[in-house]
């Protein structure tokens, strides 16, 4: 597990990260997320130990983390740094040998590796001979190739192909199985919705929503959806019923106080008995729409 308890990053009066507090759990991929300049980077550094907090404490498996620890963990960070006239297989080897892999095993790992992002055939090429979006996949790599015991990942989807990123997914799935915890920012919010456990949003340096991905999704529902058989306009005259949208049949309302249901049950009552009704649901915002709601507060 993953505490990042109270961080705090000041560069002179700037305050780039303010009283952060957020947990990655094992086997959960929690997702960072924010506008540029919002704080993600900072912390994913002070994480890796490239910036110190100003205040506050990071912890790994229960303790301050450690030099020792972050070896262990496998960073993508913003910048990329490849060797552009070095081979491929032996730049990853390279990398995982300096975590500790006998040579062996590096070559090992670096080629699967290679087969599962499609680039088994270009292991014995210079860097710079591949193009950006391959250099992004080695990248990522490079991160995964020593068998890391937690992945802290900058921006990893950035610049790949849908083959990819489903690549990517797969390679992530594995890692969670096994109980890595994961965290990764972008600014992909339908990637992240799609493949986070977690949620973590950033806006000025703070933490505006945290919590898993689906129960802030549910909390944050405020609308529902009523399609019935017949014209719906009789729906504006029911107490306690605000109507955002109504065309025909089809229906989006916002209820009012109802914490014994008794708006919804009025309603309901009144269509049934007007007809038939064909759904009546929650709308369940999508995280782009929860994150405008929260970053725009």
């Amino acid at each position: 597990m993953l505490q990042v308890e109270h961080v705090t990053r000041r560069f002179g009066d700037l305050i780039a990260v303010d009283d952060v507090s957020f947990t990655v759990a094992p086997g959960r991929i929690t997702g960072f997320v924010g506008a540029n300049g919002a704080g993600k980077t900072t912390t994913m550094r002070m994480i890796m130990g490239v910036l110190a907090p100003t205040w506050g404490q990071i912890r790994w498996r229960g303790h301050p983390i450690t030099a020792q620890d972050r070896r262990c963990l496998g960073y993508m960070p913003e910048e990329r740094g490849l060797y552009p006239k070095q081979k491929v297989l032996d730049q990853l080897a390279y990398l995982a040998r300096l975590r500790g892999m006998s040579r062996a095993r590096a070559r090992a790992s670096a080629g699967e590796h290679l087969e599962m992002f499609g680039l088994g055939e270009r292991a014995g090429d210079p860097v710079e001979k591949l193009s950006l979006g391959n250099q992004q996949r080695v990248q990522i790599i490079a991160a995964l190739v020593a068998s890391p015991a937690g992945l802290i990942l900058d921006e990893p989807f950035s610049g790949l192909d849908p083959a990819a990123v489903d690549a990517m997914s797969a390679v992530l799935a594995r890692h969670t199985a096994c109980g890595v915890p994961v965290l990764f920012s972008s600014h992909q919010l339908e990637l992240v919705e799609r493949l986070c456990d977690e949620l973590v949003v950033l806006s000025a340096g703070r933490v505006v929503l945290s919590g898993e991905a689906a129960a802030l999704r549910a909390r944050a529902t405020r609308a529902h959806r009523l399609e019935l058989d017949a014209d719906a306009a009789w729906v504006r005259d029911v107490p306690g019923v605000r109507v955002l949208t109504q065309h025909g049949p089809h229906v989006t309302l916002e209820l009012g106080p109802d914490e014994t249901g008794q708006v919804a049950h009025r309603l309901l009552s009144e269509a049934l008995r007007r007809g038939q009704v064909r759904q009546f649901a929650p709308v369940v915002p999508t995280l782009a729409q929860l994150y405008r709601q929260v970053t725009s507060a």
